[in-house]
């Protein structure tokens, strides 16, 4: 595989979940000739990241969700589930999932994510209109310059896996690669844990649960063996769930600052936007705890209002439907705290926000649940671990400095969080150091999580202007979706936030890119409530959803003729072209795919995605 730089070309950093899908979407967007080149450090974690590869992720992890929630695409919300049922290949899946039919609020296997995304990627290659093409690529993006208007991208252990060793490049470890747009979506950074530095290395110490040497010590552990784990959330329960269904008997002490622990999704669970009332909040501002006593009484108030105007929410979920309702209403509120503060309550309050917006499958927290309460198997220890050292006999001894004091955990094997790190000034990585060290990136300034982005994605500098053709997609947008959008609340593992990134940055990327999209007429270009343009901004959104090829084309051919009457229809708007008409058309049709304000069952059905392309005598 040449590279061309003849070529249009998007590289995009990491081949998780937020890579594989904004691959998939430039493939599925994508009118014109354009290279996509999909760059993944560990291959391992190709179309998977750290969430769902499958040598840290056994038969026994399941999703946290439901499996019909798994979909990539939140236009086609059966897609993961029908995938599971009637496309993947079972060879080789372990005995207990390999019969299963798989049900919208039913538990999956983590591990197979990995197969799906692979299976969307290559449909997506194989559909993609003429000169669309994609190129997967091994290796370290250590850094990136931006020069008149292109990107360079420097890749640390160059590979083509599926390919021939490239041209010039033969037997380079570092090559440098020329983008017209460079996509970051480099996953979760892991926090380093200072109270853990004497015993890193130690046997009986998992540092990485979701990594294949993790899970062989976690399985190998005798089953009387004394476990330790820091955390109380889902990777928590991943490790005693793991644990317990191979039949361990040992003591289990889950420690955590918070306590806290997730509650579990009723089994027919679906996902439901309510429109509630919005909180009674504004006012003056007058410190952290005034604003914690008046979200608590309003909190309260919102849970009654859903019990009573809803008696069909199951009770476990009306914390979920009340955290979603206060999303539009929360970026009012956090404006007027100051920066200090707002960074505080982040931190005080995360673990909380998490249990509040998101719950697990009862595959999961059923057998956890159930040993906490059996004979005391497992039991929960609130406090914070300040030390964990080598006792010299094989073992570890906790520190866990609780409200009244500091007591000793001893365990023969600790099992560590994930423990990510939102401070990208802190991350081991070259790529963000070399970013930040050149003004290219800088940490989000009100929360301090993720970097600066606009409201497209595009990386801002430390002037606060574009760094140049760059997005970013995923984890390092947190701080930026809390304050613009008012997420809050587990965002380690988002799916609804790195699904509309992927279809947010996608769009934008190819309207700066392909001709056929101008935008010098500015906002104003059309108007949006004319029945012309929403015509057009229907069949625009149907060909950006359409899997096929040929599906595509012909609602391609139907929105042109649909943009030529729109122009006419809006002939009174000075400067509308077809292109500029395209690029609000497009814009308008990317935002309706991001609707969060319905759910996914009910977006297909507004945008009529089950239309035919080509209509019927």
């Amino acid at each position: 595989m040449r590279f061309s730089d003849r070529s249009r070309r998007v590289v995009i950093v990491g081949a998780g979940l937020g890579g594989t899908a904004t691959a998939v979407r430039l493939l599925r967007f994508a009118r014109e000739p354009l290279q996509v080149v999909l760059v993944e450090r560990n291959p391992e974690h190709r179309n998977a990241g750290v969430a769902y590869h499958p040598a840290g992720n056994p038969w026994h992890h399941v999703f946290n969700i439901q499996a019909g929630r798994m979909s990539m695409f939140r236009e086609d919300v059966d897609d993961f589930v029908t995938w599971a049922n009637t496309s993947a290949d079972r060879t080789g899946w372990a005995p207990q999932w390999r019969d299963v039919t798989f049900t919208e609020s039913g538990p999956a296997p983590r591990r197979i994510y990995a197969d799906y995304l692979a299976d969307r990627l290559a449909e997506a290659a194989h559909e993609a209109s003429a000169g669309v093409t994609l190129t997967e690529v091994d290796g370290e993006v250590v850094d990136v310059t931006v020069d008149a208007g292109d990107v360079h991208v420097v890749v640390e252990n160059f590979a083509l896996p599926r390919e021939p060793p490239p041209l010039d490049d033969t037997g380079a470890s570092r090559v440098r690669l020329r983008a017209d747009h460079l996509v970051l979506a480099t996953g979760l950074e892991q926090r380093t844990h200072p109270f853990a530095a004497e015993v890193l290395d130690h046997p009986s110490f998992v540092r990485h649960p979701y990594s294949a040497a993790g899970v062989e010590r976690v399985q190998g552990v005798r089953p009387d063996a004394v476990v330790a784990i820091i955390g109380t959330l889902l990777t928590g329960y991943d490790s005693a769930a793991l644990l317990l269904r191979r039949g361990h008997t040992g003591k289990i002490h889950m420690i955590s600052r918070s306590g806290l622990t997730i509650r579990t999704y009723p089994p027919d669970h679906r996902h439901q936007v309510l429109d509630l009332p919005p909180p009674r909040l504004r006012g003056d501002y007058e410190g952290p705890g005034d604003l914690v006593r008046r979200v608590k009484d309003e909190w309260e108030r919102a849970c009654a209002v859903v019990a009573e105007k809803h008696p069909d929410v199951a009770p476990a979920v009306v914390t979920e439907r009340v955290a979603k309702s206060w999303e539009p209403h929360l970026p009012e509120l956090l404006r007027c705290v100051p920066t200090a503060d707002l960074r505080a309550l982040l931190d005080g309050y995360g673990s909380v926000l998490a249990t509040l917006r998101v719950s697990a499958v009862a595959y999961t927290t059923e057998v956890v649940d159930a040993a906490m309460t059996r004979d005391g198997q497992i039991t929960v220890t609130t406090g914070k671990v300040t030390r964990v050292a080598d006792t010299g006999n094989g073992t570890l001894a906790l520190t866990v400095s609780t409200q009244d004091s500091d007591r000793m955990v001893e365990a023969d094997l600790v099992i560590s969080n994930f423990g990510r790190e939102p401070d990208y000034e802190r991350v081991d990585s070259p790529l963000w150091t070399n970013l930040l060290a050149r003004g290219l990136a800088v940490r989000h300034r009100r929360t301090g999580r993720g970097v600066e982005v606009d409201e497209t994605g595009v990386l801002l500098d430390s002037a606060g202007v574009p760094s140049g053709p760059v997005s970013v997609v995923g984890g390092p947008r947190e701080g930026d979706e809390i304050v613009r959008y008012g997420r809050m609340g587990a965002f380690a593992f988002n799916l609804a936030a790195i699904k509309n990134h992927s279809v947010g940055v996608a769009a934008d990327v190819l309207r700066r890119l392909e001709s056929c999209y101008d935008d010098q007429a500015g906002d104003g270009a059309a108007d949006p409530s004319a029945p012309a343009f929403a015509r057009a901004v229907s069949l625009e959104a149907r060909r950006m959803a359409a899997r096929r090829r040929r599906d595509r084309e012909e609602l391609a051919l139907r929105l042109d003729e649909s943009l030529t009457a729109a122009r006419e229809a809006l002939a009174g708007d000075g400067g509308l072209t077809t292109t500029t008409l395209r690029f609000a058309v497009n814009t308008v049709a990317a935002t309706k795919l991001n609707d969060l304000s319905v759910t996914p069952r009910d977006l297909r059905s507004l945008l009529g995605l089950d239309e035919p392309a080509t209509p019927t005598a």
